[in-house]
């Protein structure tokens, strides 16, 4: 088990039974001993879709009660509406999904009473983990109270009430419901203000769909599905609900980051805090000030905590994938918008599906009339991570080895280590490499002037990257 950039994520196999007890309850004892809360308090436990989930939730339930807290089942629904119920009650949670890995792998997400859990709050559970060690730990299952109405029902007024009412009459959006828990919520969301809603692709199965680098297969349903069924965008999310997927017109997926972006202008932010891996291009796109800061949600949250802190107004976030995140209050409509400090994927699809609407553009004109740089990104999934670091450690290791790894490419004019190697050309292009916190990965990101020019880029860094592993091997 290991924490990566959102949550505690391995093997199914290995999370099932006493390791899903284990740390849920470390996480029990930490909330305990750090005074976040007191025994008898009430502690939300809600899942994905996945094959294990409603396994290890369950075992979860039982080490919480065990632990002396009162459990509550959420059952399936995403993980920004579970996070808001748990913030309305002043209740932690634990939410159990691998978010958009694979099917055989599953996760954890911890909440305090006041949201997600911080880099210090990972250290602390994972000592409280090590310190029963292999010492014996009751695993039996537990029940608890099911609550999944009223947390669906919270999460469908906040979003219910952020725009105008039927803004999306006349759109015809499709919805990719494949896996995600968001699948049905979002759904009534869109009919709320109008829209007509088209179901694509519903799956009882497990789907890993990642929003921030979208599979050629992902794209193909998209591309075919919108001219099929005359369709204004397609929206779906990942497997959690909490990084959002929007395709144009054509089925083009619009970058997550231009998603985020899209939202920071619809509330009107003062202050926008996201990853160094989001596009280049932000800082010029709006009127905010931006603060960069390392890949997940920890560190969007800590940045925009320090921002909150320093007595700035109208903070947000959101990472590269699109998942964004509130950390001040907002009038919307004229009404007062709660901080939701966890990723969410509502509040970025409906910003952009209102900026179509209500401009009378195809999304398509929307993205392209913010000028951004053309970004994509993509991985080598099943990449160990053992030849990860190595690369890695290579690459740091001295400026000639970088210049020496990318001379098929490009000279080296600049890099950045904040999160991984990101690296400015000589011809101004840009080239990222970051292995994944959270599973055996390799991803890649880059940017350029336009859009082949970015996808054979792509293409060039995965390829250095293949051909790098394959000599060391």
């Amino acid at each position: 088990m290991k924490f990566g950039t959102s949550g505690l994520r391995g093997l199914s196999i290995d999370l099932m039974g006493r390791a899903s007890a284990l740390y849920a309850t470390a996480f029990a004892r930490h909330l305990l001993k750090s005074g976040h809360a007191q025994p008898g308090d009430l502690i939300l436990v809600g899942r994905d879709f996945r094959d294990s989930s409603p396994a290890i939730s369950a075992t979860c339930i039982g080490a919480l009660k065990r632990a002396g807290f009162t459990p509550i089942d959420c059952g399936t629904l995403p993980t920004p509406a579970l996070a808001l119920y748990g913030l309305e009650l002043k209740a932690a949670s634990l939410m159990i999904t691998g978010s958009h890995i694979p099917a055989d792998r599953n996760g954890i997400k911890f909440y305090r009473p006041d949201g997600e859990i911080d880099k210090q709050d990972e250290l602390a559970i994972s000592a409280e983990a090590a310190a029963i060690g292999d010492a014996d730990i009751d695993d039996t299952p537990g029940e608890a109270e099911n609550r999944t109405a009223r947390t669906e029902e919270l999460f469908f007024e906040r979003n219910t009430g952020l725009l105008p009412a039927d803004s999306l009459s006349g759109l015809s959006v499709g919805v990719y419901q494949h896996s995600t828990v968001a699948r049905d919520l979002l759904g009534l969301v869109l009919a709320h203000y109008g829209a007509r809603v088209v179901p694509l692709g519903r799956s009882e199965s497990f789907i890993p769909v990642d929003t921030e680098a979208v599979s050629p297969d992902t794209i193909r349903l998209l591309k075919g599905w919108a001219p099929e069924h005359r369709l204004d965008a397609i929206v779906s999310a990942d497997g959690d609900g909490d990084r959002p997927l929007v395709a144009d017109e054509t089925g083009e997926p619009l970058r997550g980051d231009l998603l985020g972006l899209i939202a920071a202008n619809f509330l009107g932010a003062d202050v926008v805090v996201t990853p160094v891996t989001s596009n280049s291009g932000i800082e010029a796109a709006g009127t905010y000030s931006v603060i960069r800061t390392r890949v997940g949600s920890p560190y969007v949250i800590a940045g925009m905590d320090e921002a909150v802190a320093a007595g700035k107004a109208n903070v947000m976030g959101f990472e590269a994938n699109g998942g964004t995140l509130t950390a001040s209050r907002f009038i919307v409509e004229g009404e007062p918008l709660r901080a939701l400090p966890t990723r969410d994927s509502f509040l970025p699809i409906l910003a952009t599906l209102y900026a179509a609407a209500s401009t009378k553009q195809p999304l398509s004109a929307v993205a392209s009339g913010y000028s951004l740089p053309f970004a994509a990104a993509d991985r080598l999934e099943n990449f160990p991570v053992e030849t990860s670091a190595a690369l890695m450690a290579y690459l740091r290791a001295a400026d000639a080895n970088l210049a020496t790894f990318l001379a098929p490419v490009a000279g080296v004019a600049s890099k950045s280590d904040i999160d991984g190697l990101r690296v400015t050309l000589s011809d101004r292009r840009i080239i990222h490499f970051r292995p994944s916190g959270n599973a055996p990965e390799m991803r890649c990101y880059v940017e350029a002037a336009g859009e082949q020019e970015a996808k054979a880029l792509l293409e060039q860094g995965l390829g250095l990257i293949r051909a790098w592993a394959a000599a060391r091997a």
